[in-house]
């Protein structure tokens, strides 16, 4: 009696529960990608004031007490009870109002200054507008246990100008590679080019997908399109299905135009997920004059991020398949071109099941 077609049914049935089962354990809290609870970023806006007497101060006081008041935009950030700790020692308390934290410098901050939140999250956006007139945004990771923002990121224009692009290359490269749903649809794609995509195939999906998304995203991030976020996140989810649906018939030798021409696939479905990068750009409250470069290097950073999760896929995939022949037990996978179908046909069915899930439980949000 062949076993091989009931091995090969039951193989599918447990990889696609599997795949729910991982969903629901590991990334069911990080579903909606994009909220504050899931990035751990939040929003802080810093107002620079003269006080009474410093407006009428004459010029050889011009460096003494400024007034500032410190906005936290995000309700879910924990409250500061010993703000004296943030900052700096000169610096000095005053009472706080319902939606900010004041306090006074003598002198006014400075470049050299640092602002430390005792916050275990995973970053920071400020948005610091000074008394001078000029405003500068950008993005400060935490540690775990503490966020640190030197002012020089946002005091001086041309020092914050490189570490706003150098710390949005960064955000790009981990959105990828953290963004679960952006993560698998990259993975969905290499599933259907599979074993006949060239170099040049790759890199002309992968070029589609960042073209696509990168219109979309800076359409959204300059307010020319507003999609509420909802349904973006549940077309993203569609959108892997689809993209695992397509892999299927390709692994079957049943070509479809997605086999054919999976760039204008990438292309097409880059543009839903533009939308939902927007909604992670959107969240950090950045101040319109840094979108540009924020734009440029996000998209770089996303780019770069893609790029070195199919070096990684394509370098490791022959390493494990060969390691799985030579596991015992698994002689019944035939050849080593069937043992690559089955892998590819598993992984396939576990992506479908992931993005299966991630869609059932995002519907609901279209209601709420």
């Amino acid at each position: 009696m062949n076993l091989a077609p009931s091995l090969h049914f039951i193989a599918k049935a447990c990889l696609i529960c599997a795949g729910v089962i991982f969903s629901w354990l590991f990334t069911a809290p990080t579903t909606r990608a994009h909220d504050i609870d899931v990035t751990g970023v939040a929003r802080l806006f810093l107002d620079e004031r003269a006080e009474t007497n410093q407006a009428n101060a004459s010029d050889g006081d011009a460096e003494s007490a400024y007034g500032y008041s410190l906005s936290i935009v995000d309700t879910k950030v924990p409250p500061l009870i010993q703000f004296e700790k943030v900052l700096p020692q000169r610096c000095t308390p005053q009472a706080p109002t319902p939606n900010s934290y004041r306090f006074s410098c003598n002198p006014r901050l400075s470049s050299e200054d640092s602002l430390l939140f005792p916050w275990a999250l995973a970053g920071v956006v400020l948005v610091a507008n000074w008394h001078d007139g000029s405003s500068h945004s950008s993005y400060f990771r935490g540690d775990g246990v503490f966020v640190e923002i030197p002012l020089a990121d946002v005091r001086a224009p041309s020092a914050a100008l490189g570490r706003l692009a150098l710390r949005y290359l960064e955000l790009g490269i981990e959105h990828i590679l953290l963004g679960f749903d952006h993560l698998l649809f990259v993975v969905g794609l290499m599933l259907l080019l599979g074993k006949a995509g060239s170099t040049a195939r790759y890199l002309k999906t992968i070029t589609a997908f960042t073209l696509a998304h990168s219109v979309t995203l800076a359409a959204a991030s300059l307010g020319l399109i507003r999609i509420p976020v909802a349904p973006v996140e549940i077309l993203i989810a569609l959108s892997i299905i689809l993209l695992a649906r397509e892999a299927l018939f390709a692994q079957r030798a049943q070509f479809s135009l997605s086999y054919h021409y999976p760039w204008v696939v990438a292309f097409i479905f880059g543009l839903i997920h533009g939308l939902g990068f927007a909604s992670a750009l959107g969240n950090l409250g950045l101040n319109p004059d840094d979108i540009p470069v924020a734009l440029l290097f996000f998209n770089l950073g996303v780019e770069g991020g893609q790029l070195l999760i199919i070096l990684v896929c394509l370098t490791l995939a022959p390493a494990l398949l060969a390691a799985a022949r030579r596991v015992g037990g698994v002689q019944w996978l035939g050849s080593p071109e069937h043992t690559a179908l089955v892998a590819t046909t598993a992984l396939t069915y576990l992506l479908g099941g992931i993005a299966t899930y991630w869609f059932i439980e995002r519907l609901p949000s279209l209601w709420v």
